[in-house]
Order: structure tokens, then C-alpha cells, then sequence
């Protein structure tokens, strides 16, 4: 990595001091960029999401895409740990620290609430953050799409039941129109630019240099996005620090957690690190535009459900930076390429 990646921590912690002062000193700002949503999913978020995700689809060779059939382990322990584990881990975690641990500090109803939202978190594995941190990692493009879309499509049909499972409720109301809306946003137009882009530069040589070239945009939209999070979210965070510190105890267990379980899979699978990286890294991750969403709906705004949500998003950058410095750290104990 170069310099400036190098010092994306630094980076990051600045961009949220940054945030919350923005939105404590300019909140008319924050409000105007709170207002462009369309189907719960922020405009301007995604405008920069795109920008972090765009980089690496240029990377992504879709001659190669048949080639992903040789190494299925990878996916296996994708499917795996993102279906038939965090869910449920998720949801044991949140039911442990808030119907006990922390009971004696959290009313009954608020403990629901919270629990109710940390369920929602753990069944949204992530589509459009998780090519950054493929990025970051030098992880193999075409195989993080191949296991982006995989996951897509399972959650169009697994992620209601299992919530609805999880949280003992019959009818949950699936924002559809977020789900297919992020789904184009951050994995399908991206993928199609960056398909243009590859038959446009035409040679390998010429998209390195371009990919190089483009690469700082995923570090510059990392940056602005988790500035805008804080700075919608500054209010809450003063408001209410002690209760947020509690929501993110049972989140940061969960994502060290998974990681490592999905991580030590894929070493003992002997699965190459720009495979393995990236397969740990999407469990880890999540799908935070739909898990706000729904809880929203299901909830409503002011819920502690959608404010357990919204904690997800806040610890999510600085703990996938670290989950990155770490497989960044051990690449040499995996198989080779």
C-alpha cells in the first residue's frame, strides 16, 4: 500500500471527528444531505459508494468469471458462515447481553428493541463496502463479484424468513425496492461501467495503469462516506454515548468473531489469501441500507432497533480496517495464488 493507505486509520478517525462537528455546527447541511434519499438508500452515500466500488470493477475479468467453478471453497466458506452461522450468532449475542448482561442498566422494552436490531444486522451480509475492503486486502475481483452476487441472490429469498424466525414475527415487511435499488446501485451499474471501461482501454497494460490511476477514488469516497455517517448520526452520539458503547460490545464480538471463524476455515482449507481475505471479510461486513431500512419500517425512525442499526454502521469502518491490517499481516501464512 502507499502512504496515504497506509495512514487510512488516521484518516478515518479524522473523518468522524470531522463528521460530528459538522453535524453539530452545520446541522442544516446534515439535514439537506439526510433529505436525498430515495427508498430509505442516501443518494449522496451512494454516489460515494459507487465511486469506492467502481475501482475495483474495472478490475474484474470476466474471462475468468468460469475459473471461480475450480475453487469453490472460498464460496463454501461464504455461504456457510453468512447463512447458516452469523444470523444465529448474531442473534444469540444480542439476546445474552441485553436480556442479561446489561440488564440491570437497559429497560425491558429497549432491550427488545436493540436485540431486535442486532438480529436485522446479522442476516444482512454485505454487498457494496465489502470490494473496498477486497480492494485494500489485494483480493481477486472477479471472485469477490462472484460471491457479492451469490450472496444477492440468497438474500432475495432468505433474508425475510430468518429474520422473521429470529425475531418470532410472521409477517415482516421486506423493503423490496431498497433491496433491488442497492443491489443496481452498488453492484450492477458499477459492474457495467467498469465493463465499458475494460473494452474502452482494451489492452491488460492500459487497464493497470488506469486501475492504478482510479484506485485513490475508493480511499476518497471511504473517507467522505464515513464523515456523512457521523455527521448524520453526531446528535445521537453525544446524546447517547453509554448506550451505544452497550450496542456495539455484542457487535464488535460478532464481527471478531466471524471473521476468525470464516478466516481460520479458509487457511485450514488451504483457500489463497486474495480468496480467503475477501470471503472473511463479507461475513464480517454488512448490509447496513437494508438493516436500517427494515428496521425502520418494521419500527419505525425513533426506534431502538433502528438505532442498534445505525451503531453497526458506526463501528463497521474501524473495525473492518482492522480486520484488513490483520489478513494484510498474515497473507504469507496462506496458500499461495
Amino acid at each position: 500500500m502507499g502512504s496515504f493507505e497506509r495512514l487510512l486509520t488516521v484518516w478515518v478517525a479524522l473523518a468522524m471527528v470531522a463528521g460530528i462537528a459538522i453535524g453539530t455546527l452545520a446541522p442544516g447541511l446534515v439535514q439537506g444531505i439526510a433529505g436525498a434519499e430515495i427508498a430509505s438508500i442516501n443518494m449522496v452515500v451512494a454516489v460515494l459508494i459507487w465511486a469506492m466500488v467502481y475501482p475495483m470493477m474495472v478490475s474484474v475479468d470476466f474471462g475468468a468469471v468460469a475459473g471461480v467453478a475450480r475453487q469453490p471453497r472460498g464460496l463454501l466458506v461464504t455461504l456457510v458462515v453468512n447463512w447458516l452461522i452469523k444470523p444465529f450468532t448474531m442473534a444469540l449475542l444480542a439476546v445474552l447481553f441485553f436480556d442479561h448482561i446489561f440488564a440491570p442498566w437497559i429497560a425491558p422494552q429497549d432491550a427488545a428493541q436493540y436485540i431486535a436490531g442486532l438480529i436485522l444486522l446479522g442476516a444482512a451480509p454485505c454487498t457494496a463496502m465489502v470490494f473496498v475492503w477486497a480492494q485494500l486486502t489485494r483480493g481477486d475481483a472477479t471472485y469477490t463479484l462472484v460471491q457479492v452476487s451469490v450472496n444477492d441472490l440468497i438474500m432475495v429469498v432468505a433474508f425475510a424468513p430468518i429474520v422473521a424466525l429470529l425475531l418470532g414475527v410472521t409477517e415482516i415487511v421486506v423493503p423490496w425496492d431498497t433491496l433491488v435499488l442497492a443491489t443496481l446501485l452498488y453492484v450492477v451499474l458499477p459492474l457495467v461501467a467498469g465493463l465499458i471501461t475494460r473494452r474502452v482501454l482494451g489492452s491488460a497494460r492500459a487497464i493497470d495503469a488506469f486501475t492504478a490511476r482510479i484506485k485513490p477514488l475508493s480511499m476518497i469516497g471511504l473517507i467522505a462516506t464515513v464523515a456523512i455517517l457521523f455527521g448524520l448520526q453526531g446528535d445521537t452520539i453525544l446524546d447517547r454515548p453509554g448506550v451505544i458503547l452497550l450496542i456495539a460490545v455484542p457487535i464488535l464480538i460478532q464481527s471478531y468473531g466471524i471473521f476468525a471463524l470464516a478466516y481460520g476455515a479458509a487457511y485450514l482449507m488451504r483457500v489463497p489469501h486474495k480468496i480467503a481475505a475477501p470471503c472473511a471479510l463479507i461475513g464480517t461486513s454488512n448490509f447496513f441500507e437494508l438493516a436500517v431500512a427494515v428496521a425502520i419500517s418494521l419500527f419505525g425512525l425513533n426506534s431502538g432497533a433502528a438505532l442498534a442499526t445505525v451503531v453497526g454502521v458506526l463501528v463497521e469502518v474501524p473495525v473492518m480496517l482492522s480486520l484488513v491490517a490483520f489478513a494484510n499481516r498474515t497473507r504469507y501464512r496462506f496458500a499461495k495464488d
